[in-house]
């Protein structure tokens, strides 16, 4: 299972990454993450002065906060079992900050008033780029990092391909394809997933309807469709997607690392069951 960590709390996953942080880099200042936090918090409780809260049920706070829980296992894992490749103070911080905004892309700036963030799911990734290049510089960010927490935030996208992204370097990339990692994985690994994919659907049909996709052509054209192929979507898509273009990272969530005990992909494979025997009863 995922750390026992309340996901719907800021200050608690806060605390999880901080204390994290002090275990790998010892004597190093965790200002800087605690002011990201601050400020990601604020963003989606409504507190910014540009943004609305978030008004997602799916993509919201709680996934946020799974992903970067996530990322920060893989982190400390990686940390573990790559020797002098360490991820090194710096990567650690851009990296939490990468998945903290990596889906700010479904905020909706205050004098939007039509529907919710979900409307903005085709276009969301480019939209947490265009957020993290102008809230990063606030927080002393340098032109080449926030051209890696970009391109980390693009490998996110169902249909990016990785290979063909840029990377400044082979750090940059691998931090890319564990925060990609971390935003399937964190979520599949919920252990309300199985319980939220009306939610899910929701916002799917939103999009489409935004986007005047008509029904004949939406990926899902109900939630009973949505609930069958989603045991698909994880062995057809997701895993291959893993083990492929995000190099298998999701070996450095095993404790100990370099065993078969991964109890994020357990809970996985536990929601998938769940998942198929839903289906089959429906």
């Amino acid at each position: 299972m995922p750390p026992d960590v309340d996901f719907d709390s800021t200050p608690a996953v806060e605390g999880f990454v901080r204390a994290r942080f002090a275990a790998l880099y010892p004597g190093c200042s965790d200002a800087w993450l605690r002011r990201v936090f601050a400020d990601i918090d604020d963003l989606f409780a409504g507190r910014n002065a540009a943004y609305s809260a978030i008004d997602l049920r799916y993509h919201n706070l709680r996934h946020t906060l799974m992903a970067t829980t996530c990322m920060v296992v893989l982190l400390e894992g990686m940390n573990s079992a790559r020797g002098d490749q360490r991820i090194e103070v710096r990567d650690f911080e851009l990296a939490v900050a990468g998945v903290l905004m990596h889906d700010t892309g479904y905020m909706k700036l205050r004098c939007d008033t039509e529907g919710t963030g979900a409307k903005y799911t085709f276009c969301h990734i480019l939209r947490s780029c265009a957020f993290a290049a102008s809230y990063l510089p606030q927080v002393g960010v340098s032109e080449i990092e926030i051209e890696n927490v970009m391109s980390a935030i693009n490998c996110t996208g169902p249909h990016a391909e990785v290979s063909r992204l840029r990377f400044r370097d082979p750090v940059s990339r691998i931090v890319g394809c564990a925060l990609a990692t971390a935003d399937y994985v964190g979520q599949l690994a919920d252990p309300h997933y199985p319980d939220k994919l009306g939610e899910l659907f929701s916002e799917f049909h939103e999009s489409d309807v935004f986007a005047n996709i008509p029904p004949e052509r939406r990926l899902f054209k109900s939630e009973e469709e949505l609930v069958a192929k989603t045991p698909a979507f994880w062995h057809g898509f997701v895993k291959p997607k893993l083990d492929n273009d995000f190099q298998a990272v999701y070996r450095f969530l095993a404790r100990p690392v370099g065993s078969r005990q991964n109890g994020y992909m357990d809970a996985i494979e536990e929601n998938f069951a769940r998942i198929t025997a839903k289906a089959a009863a429906s």
